[in-house]
């Protein structure tokens, strides 16, 4: 009864202290998950290897880790050497005392202290004086921490807390910053090392003092082989192992990324991303190397991205971090720049989705006269007419914007924006100039919408962080996979560094690229997709000041050619999906070639078409007018030009393939309409020199104005009616307004147009041979 009486009695005092001097620890069960003020910041990449480090509020470096992620070594060499009988003793270890007690007496000295690993634990977290009060309060918070965890959180707080030299605590950080591997690598030697490290941190610091910290580490091997816990051949083996430590540097990979992560979860002790340490590190160096050939204040940046987990493996926000005079610290894969050219297979894409175009389809690199937007080429030069593959693949402005324009501007700012891209232009609307890069996007924007070539027309959102198990990733459609594939297959251009190889194996090449130049030369773009990585690379000044002579094709396109190889020695292409076929189709109407007639199919190549439809080639009425394609006239028996109304006798037709109008000027002499036609025969009744004058409007002044009237009885509106007259040309003439069919009649008929309603109306009349007028008129 006395006994049982005295252990109450104990409990309760206990009970009682442990209320009036209640324990303030870490909460060991989630060091990883939240971060407290002592906490150093860990940023590491898929693998667990550390990228960047940030110290907690006193300058400590200290690393989350839990028991599960340290070596076994570790764990064997800590509990044998320092408490045996942790997993036994309730946080004190009475027998270990008096060993401690009695050699420190025969010494003279201090030889042990006797403490458990749980007691080293309650000293870290309330030193102590070393006398006799300091080690009974000491017992006192031992007892506490068993009292309140569980074996495993206060082994976790010790991993986490104790010293391992200046200002580096646990054994994460040590491993990390000694050895510069993680704690669950550290080899039997390494483990003996850091076990015993916290003994006497600062007197067997391994970059300092290795011969001690050597001796010391013997010691430990001696025991774990002394106790069995080693083999006699590990013993040997590991006495071999040098103690080699590094000086203490913390680690400087993906800054840009690192400090964006690290503001985004401000409470995370460990933030494990997507990248992978060894392809960072290349990228950082190579860029290292290669920006020195530019002038100071340039920069460059790079991001690299895995399109089967959507995840960023590479991230270089600048071309060297620690260089201000380049602008270091300003992240340029984030940054709002005009992509210049990059944008280009998009619009593409999407006019292939909405039946405009196919690959092959006759595009046309001319001036833009009668156009509000006039754009040039980059070479300040023109080709006539081009085919969409060749316009895309030689990055021609022109075509580009003919494209954009069937597509319509606001088409392709809502396909972007309903795929989760903001195309940012000048005053927020939609315009011709997207297509040449007026607007703003960021690389990672860039690398995005290029991903989606490689994922069936899929936008999905880039992952920086990394997740165990993969989670299905939302994601938005920006256009058809057929659509996709066709695009990329446009974009497998020969690369200008192996033309030769490409043209001895036909081997269409793996990357699907593309280069841009902002105006001014502010910007430098190069993307690249193959079906494993999609690469984005930047170069220019991050203040927006002009790089004259350094444009896409030459300061960005190298640099990714040089990644790829880097990456992989040769990618596979994903085959065409179903949907996708190819056929021959005919220039210049459009056509596929076994419905076109031989003596209209002017010149044929072999496109890609999608779900077996073949537009024809587009048209243009604000520069060609609205042309009948084919033309059909007629001749006489003796091979003259007539017209219907002409009575010759026998009538012969004639059908021709036009080319465009505003690419006449680029085709074969004997292609053009002039020199297709006849003379006109001088038999019908209209003169054959009137018959050849240009056709024109008669008695509508250009940009005339009319008002509308009232009615006299309930105050209607009366709109005005106008006389459809024209003298010239050859045939009927067909009127439209507002490029709506109206009427045909002939030379001398006029035809009565009453309008429908007030505004601007254009008028257009168009003869047999397709010539063309037109005038603008104001209803008020």
């Amino acid at each position: 009864m006395g006994l049982q009486l005295s252990i109450m009695i104990v409990l309760l005092l206990f009970k009682s202290a442990d209320l009036i001097w209640p324990m303030d620890v870490p909460d060991a069960g989630h060091l990883t998950d939240t971060a407290r003020e002592d906490f150093a910041q860990l940023v590491v990449d898929r693998h667990g290897r550390p990228l960047r480090a940030f110290a907690d509020r006193n300058g400590v470096w200290r690393y989350p880790v839990t028991s599960a992620e340290v070596s076994s070594d570790y764990l064997a060499a800590l509990i044998q050497y320092e408490d045996r009988w942790f997993y036994y003793h309730p946080g004190i270890n009475p027998l270990a005392l008096m060993r401690a007690a009695w050699q420190n007496w025969r010494c003279g000295c201090v030889v042990s202290g006797g403490s458990t690993l749980t007691m080293q634990v309650a000293r870290r977290f309330y030193p102590h004086s070393r006398s006799l009060t300091g080690k009974l309060q000491q017992a006192f918070r031992a007892l506490q921490l068993e009292w309140h965890l569980s074996k495993d959180e206060i082994l976790t707080l010790y991993l986490n807390y104790a010293p391992m030299g200046g200002v580096i605590e646990g054994v994460g950080a040590a491993s990390l910053l000694y050895l510069d591997k993680s704690p669950a690598q550290l080899s039997l030697a390494e483990s003996a090392l850091l076990a015993v490290l916290p003994q006497a941190p600062s007197y067997l610091r391994p970059d300092r003092h290795p011969l001690r910290a050597r001796k010391a580490r013997d010691k430990v091997l001696r025991r774990l082989r002394d106790f069995h816990v080693i083999s006699s051949d590990a013993y040997q083996q590991a006495l071999l192992e040098a103690v080699l430590a590094y000086q203490p540097e913390t680690p400087q990979m993906s800054p840009l990324l690192s400090r964006t992560l690290r503001e985004r979860y401000p409470h995370k002790s460990l933030i494990k991303t997507t990248l992978d340490s060894d392809v960072q590190r290349q990228l950082e160096n190579f860029l290292r190397q290669e920006i020195q050939q530019y002038p100071k204040a340039h920069s460059a940046a790079v991001l690299v991205l895995n399109n089967q987990s959507h995840e960023v493996i590479a991230y270089a926000g600048s071309a060297d971090f620690a260089d201000n005079s380049r602008f270091g610290h300003v992240d340029m894969v984030q940054a709002q720049r005009s992509p210049g050219s990059t944008m280009k297979p998009f619009i593409y894409g999407l006019a292939i989705d909405k039946g405009l175009i196919h690959s092959q389809s006759l595009l046309r690199d001319v001036p833009r006269y009668l156009k509000d937007y006039q754009p040039e080429n980059f070479t300040r030069e023109f080709s006539g007419p081009v085919s969409a593959t060749d316009a895309l693949r030689r990055s021609l402005n022109l075509p580009a914007v003919q494209v954009l324009e069937a597509l319509t501007p606001q088409a392709f700012d809502g396909a972007l924006k309903n795929a989760g891209v903001r195309y940012r232009t000048a005053g927020g609307k939609a315009n011709l100039s997207m297509a040449l890069g007026g607007g703003g996007l960021s690389l990672a924007d860039l690398v995005t919408l290029y991903s989606a070539l490689m994922n069936d027309g899929q936008v999905y959102p880039l992952r920086y962080e990394y997740a165990a198990e993969q989670q299905l990733q939302p994601s938005r459609w920006l256009m058809s996979p057929q659509a996709a594939w066709v695009t990329a297959d446009m974009l497998r251009s020969p690369r200008p560094d192996r033309v030769r190889s490409f043209a001895v194996t036909h081997k269409a090449p793996a990357i699907a690229w593309k280069t841009g130049t902002s105006y001014g030369f502010r910007d430098a773009w190069a993307l690249g997709s193959t079906s494993e990585y999609t690469i984005g690379v930047w170069f220019g000044r991050p203040d927006g000041t002009p790089s004259p002579g350094h444009y896409g094709a030459v300061s960005a396109l190298p640099v990714l050619f040089k990644l790829f190889d880097r990456l992989q020695s040769e990618a596979q292409t994903a085959p065409a999906p179903a949907g996708v076929s190819t056929a021959m189709i005919c220039w210049p109407l459009g056509r596929a070639a076994q419905s076109t007639p031989a003596d209209q199919c002017l010149q044929s190549l072999q496109a890609q078409i999608v779900n077996g439809q073949i537009p024809p080639t587009l048209t243009d009425a604000a520069t060609d007018g609205l042309w009948r394609n084919p033309l059909t006239f007629w001749t006489s028996e003796q091979g003259l030009l007539v017209d219907s109304e002409c009575d010759v006798g026998k009538r012969t037709p004639h059908v021709i393939a036009l080319w465009p109008r505003s690419l006449e000027h680029w085709v074969p002499l004997s292609q053009r309409l002039r020199q297709q036609l006849p003379p006109a025969d001088p038999r019908c009744a209209q003169p054959p020199q009137l018959a050849l004058e240009p056709l024109r409007i008669i008695g509508i002044a250009d940009d005339l104005r009319i008002r509308s009237s009232r009615s006299s009885g309930g105050g209607s509106t009366v709109m005005p009616e106008i006389a459809l007259r024209a003298l010239g040309g050859r045939g009927v003439r067909d009127w439209f307004i507002d490029g709506r069919y109206v009427a045909s009649g002939g030379e001398v008929q006029t035809i009565n147009y009453r309008f429908a309603e007030t505004g601007q109306h254009s008028i257009v009349v168009m003869d047999g041979s397709g010539e063309l007028d037109r005038r603008s008129v104001l209803v008020e």
